[in-house]
């Protein structure tokens, strides 16, 4: 993420220059009046939860993503702040030097070894006339440390570790772990360079509550809320199972007259006789979105309806009527709130493609099926971690609607490691 901070004398030539230098993605992350003018701070490839991560616990402060915006900008603020009094100050005695040197010998300072080149290394060697070393020995050794506080804070602001090219053993050991939890390599070593010190096992809690934190889930069920809620992903991933599963969870607690369902798939024969089987056993109405009948003209005609659940087709983006189907959903004109329904047994790039596949229909959120077959959860919690999708519910078993559980992350995160512990054990007993 490349985070850059403009000033101008009007917004309209601060935008300018964002649009000039950043390009059109750049995300605004904060803006306000300063002496002089605006100041605007934006970021390329800004990532809301790679953000969260880098904050650590302050971040849990921020509720919503304009407060997280704001923090980000507020912590380059200050790095960028550091970074100007350390320049300054190197400044400040390389001309004290040059001044000094000048009237005691008439010497060149350039030459006396303080290049450009010799500020990037801490371990410079200065030749430099007698007087002047024992005049300012203690400020060389000063710009030293400013040198040294310079270069860490460059390499914080890009999220690395300054001249560091493998992490130490506790935190190589810490990102084996998480691997083995199932998190990919790319997030398994974010979070083990959070921990810079100290036992495995203290960074090991703090990896699973800064993932805790990441993940994010529902705050609402639907029963109790209301509205339109369409279920899209692959073939087999259990939509229509799962909304049996909410279906029935409903009308034990509201009964069945507020309640309808609702397919939008008429690309393959025999389609609908899951969900009209569902339809018959709850005694709800059940309609079908076809040539005759679009969405929008059904949803008007349900829009007494509490709440009102749509299956769709898993298709492809090769199957005909793929994009039909998801830009039905994106442009209707009510609010639908489209989930994405993820199996926890897929592997993380099939997620990742099938979240690329289904994001056209403007996802909300998604539903995580099959939790009960996985060998370990970290792939699903690090995949809705890196893609920012709100977990709602997640499945797992077959029983309607018992195996239908709202996600809260610390729960969510606790089964992950017991599901880990428990595929240790089986592995202990295999060996």
């Amino acid at each position: 993420m490349k985070v850059k901070r403009f000033f101008a004398q009007s917004m309209a030539e601060a935008l300018r220059q964002v649009r000039d230098q950043m390009g059109p993605d750049a995300v605004i992350l904060s803006n306000r009046r300063v002496d002089g003018g605006v100041e605007i701070v934006t970021a390329l490839d800004y990532d809301e939860n790679m953000a969260r991560q880098r904050l650590g616990d302050a971040a849990r402060e921020a509720t919503n993503g304009s407060r997280l915006a704001e923090m980000q900008a507020e912590q380059h603020r200050r790095l960028e702040d550091e970074l100007g009094r350390s320049r300054d100050r190197i400044r400040e005695v390389r001309e004290k030097r040059a001044t000094y040197g000048n009237a005691v010998g008439g010497g060149d300072f350039g030459h006396a070894g303080l290049s450009k080149e010799s500020l990037a290394d801490d371990d410079m060697v200065v030749e430099e006339p007698t007087a002047a070393s024992a005049a300012y020995s203690g400020e060389l050794a000063q710009m030293r440390a400013e040198i040294s506080s310079l270069r860490d804070l460059v390499s914080a602001r890009n999220g690395g570790e300054p001249e560091q090219t493998a992490v130490n053993a506790v935190q190589q050991r810490l990102s084996e772990r998480l691997q083995e939890f199932g998190l990919g390599l790319e997030l398994a070593n974010s979070l083990s360079r959070r921990h810079r010190a100290g036992r495995l096992e203290d960074g090991w809690k703090q990896s699973l509550k800064m993932l805790a934190a990441g993940v994010k889930t529902a705050r609402t069920e639907w029963a109790d809320e209301g509205g339109v809620y369409a279920l899209v992903g692959p073939t087999g991933s259990g939509k229509t199972t799962t909304i049996g599963k909410l279906a029935a969870h409903y009308v034990l607690r509201h009964g069945a007259d507020s309640l309808a369902l609702v397919t939008t798939d008429r690309y393959r024969v025999a389609a609908h006789e899951q969900l009209f089987v569902f339809g018959r056993i709850l005694n709800v109405p059940v309609r079908v979105v076809d040539e005759t009948h679009s969405l929008d003209d059904i949803l008007d005609e349900l829009s007494d309806r509490h709440l009102v659940l749509i299956d769709t087709a898993g298709l492809t983006s090769t199957d005909k009527g793929y994009e039909e189907q998801l830009m039905e959903l994106a442009r209707s004109h009510h609010r639908i709130r489209t989930h994405l329904v993820v199996s926890a047994t897929s592997q993380p790039r099939i997620m990742k493609s099938v979240w690329h596949c289904y994001k056209m229909a403007n996802l909300t959120g998604c539903v995580m099926t099959k939790i009960d077959e996985a060998l370990t959860l970290g792939e699903s919690l690090g995949f809705v971690m890196e893609t920012g999708l709100p977990v709602a519910y997640y499945t797992d078993g077959q029983k309607i609607p018992e195996d239908l559980h709202h996600a809260e992350s610390i729960p969510l995160v606790r089964l992950a490691v017991e599901r880990l512990k428990k595929l240790q054990q089986q592995q202990a007993v295999a060996v």
